[in-house]
Formats: C-alpha cells, sequence, structure tokens
C-alpha cells in the first residue's frame, strides 16, 4: 500500500517553472491510496501491468496516468533491481479530483511509488521517491518543477524554488477555502501557452517572473510576520498577473469575486489554471460564510484547510 495526498499553491504558479518560488500547501483530507499486488491471472498486457482508477474518469485521463505510471514502474524496476514474471495489479483509489490543479497526478504517482516499494520490500528515500514521481510528472505535464511531487508528501506549508524546500515559517493563524470550479484545467496547455506568449513579446518572460517572484516574496515575508491582510493581497495580486497572462477563466473570476465579496482577505485561482480551482485566505470567523457563498455561486466542492497544525492530519 502507498498513500498520498492533495496539494494547492499559495503563490507562485508558473513562475515556479522560471526558477521563481513558490509558497505550496499540502491538503491532507484529499488522499489517494495505492495498492499493489500480484495477480495469478495469465498477463494480457506486453508489461504485465494492469492498471485501474476508481471512479469514472475520462478514458484521456486513464491512458495519460498509465502511460506516466508505467514509466515510473520501469524507473522503480530498474533503480530497485526487482524482477518478476508474475502479473502487476495496481488500484488507485482517491479523493483528489482530476485536471483541477490539486496535484492527482504527483499523488497518483506517489502513492504507486511507495506501494510498489511496500511490496517489493524496499526502503525508498525522499530523494528516490521524488525522482520517481518526476518520472511520471514530466510525462503528464511535460518539463515538471517538481513543486508538486514534493508537496503532495509534505507535513506542513512549503517553499519551493530551484528543487529545494524548506518549511515555511508561520507567523499567523487563518483557513484557506479551496472551491472546486468544475471546469477542467490543462498545467500542460496552459504552460505551452504562457510560454508562447513570452516567445512573441520580448521582456515578457522577465517582466513575469520578476512580478511573480516580488509578490510570492511579499507573502512569504507577511506568513512570516503574522500579517495575514497582506498575505491575501498579495494573492489577489498573483491571481491578476495570471489572469492577464489569460490562465484564468469567467467562472474562477466570478468565485473570486464571491471569495472576497464575502470577506476573504485574498483569493486567486491556484494550478495550472485554464480552469480547475481557487484559493481564499479566510479569517476564521469568515470561513463559513465564504464556503456557502461559494457554493451559491457554482463551486462544485469545497475544502477548508488551516494554515498551522497541518502536520497533526496529514497521511
Amino acid at each position: 500500500m502507498g498513500r498520498a495526498h492533495a496539494k494547492a499553491i499559495l503563490l507562485g504558479e508558473h513562475a515556479v517553472v522560471y526558477g521563481a518560488p513558490a509558497l505550496a500547501l499540502p491538503i491532507p483530507q484529499l488522499s489517494v491510496t495505492a495498492s499493489a499486488g500480484w495477480s495469478s491471472r495469465a498477463s494480457h498486457a506486453q508489461d504485465g501491468l494492469s492498471y485501474t482508477m476508481t471512479g469514472s474518469p475520462s478514458r484521456a485521463l486513464v491512458t495519460q496516468a498509465s502511460d506516466g505510471l508505467r514509466r515510473l514502474t520501469e524507473e522503480f524496476t530498474a533503480r530497485m533491481g526487482v524482477s518478476g514474471r508474475q502479473h502487476l495489479d495496481v488500484i488507485l483509489d482517491g479523493a483528489i479530483p482530476h485536471g483541477r490543479g490539486l496535484g492527482s497526478s504527483a499523488a497518483s504517482s506517489r502513492a504507486v511509488a511507495l506501494a510498489l516499494a511496500d511490496l517489493h520490500g524496499r526502503r525508498m528515500t525522499e530523494r528516490t521517491t521524488f525522482e520517481l514521481v518526476q518520472t511520471a510528472e514530466d510525462m503528464a505535464h511535460g518539463k515538471s518543477s517538481g513543486v508538486d511531487a514534493m508537496t503532495v508528501g509534505a507535513l506542513r506549508p512549503l517553499l519551493f524554488q530551484a528543487g529545494r524546500t524548506q518549511e515555511l515559517k508561520l507567523g499567523c493563524d487563518g483557513l484557506f477555502v479551496v472551491a472546486d470550479s468544475g471546469e477542467l484545467g490543462s498545467t500542460r496547455e496552459a504552460v505551452e501557452m504562457l510560454r508562447n506568449g513570452f516567445r512573441s513579446h520580448a521582456g515578457a518572460q522577465e517582466r513575469f517572473v520578476d512580478r511573480a517572484t516580488a509578490l510570492t516574496e511579499g507573502a512569504r515575508q507577511a506568513l512570516a510576520d503574522g500579517r495575514p491582510e497582506e498575505v491575501g493581497t498579495r494573492m489577489t495580486d498573483y491571481h491578476a498577473l495570471l489572469r492577464e497572462a489569460g490562465l484564468s477563466t469567467d467562472r474562477i473570476d466570478a468565485l473570486i469575486e464571491t471569495a472576497l465579496a464575502a470577506g476573504s482577505l485574498g483569493a486567486k485561482i491556484t494550478g495550472g489554471g485554464l480552469g480547475g480551482c481557487m484559493i481564499a485566505l479566510a479569517p476564521p470567523e469568515r470561513a463559513r460564510e465564504i464556503t456557502r457563498q461559494l457554493h451559491e455561486a457554482g463551486a462544485v466542492q469545497t475544502w477548508v484547510v488551516p494554515l498551522k497544525g497541518l502536520d497533526n492530519h496529514a497521511s
């Protein structure tokens, strides 16, 4: 068995791929479990692998996920020196909605990697686990920054930059409300669209990355110093940056306006964009009302994540 959880990006989407910092939040109440075992049946697959995803994901999603997980399994086999001719069955069961920017692919990959290690009685370092997850992530999204792969196994909010992480210093309390718009996003499409825009406009990449870095660093410092209002302002400003780049949607924008009108300190899209989820920073006394109004505005699902105390609930 193996287990991992969802994540949300507080600030730093897309810019993190270009070396800028990102702030990431684990969402332990949204998890995925993988079970791996040997089957006695004859193998019909050429590589002796069968992947099953519970729920009703699309055929395209299952194909994309299976391709990445097969590559991960091949890499695991090579690194760990395991062999076997029996048919391997892997079942993924989780509550993380797909295509919403919540790290479902990275969490699935981490859960599978841990399940394979458990099955074969192997111990893996965090570095090896991370590299195996990245193998699948690069297939799913193109070149991946690694922030998802790190955060789906983290116990506390992280600062991520250039492949390195450290736990965020937290000087304030607060609740993050994550709302699912119901729209499928596409990280790969968003990354390519942004890259094409950078190529078409001289200096656009530098301006985007510089602005993103300033907002993210400002939010990091505000979190450490106990200034939640400033964190919220930086989040809203980061959303404006992503919206200007064409990465938001009308539905996401409407949810953000709802959250702000209901008393959020700040709100933004989270993840790759072009759909998916938004995240709002709520004063504890306003979280319930903000959540209620988000549902009235069309949110399909919501989750409330405390800024502090995550390590008491994480897997």
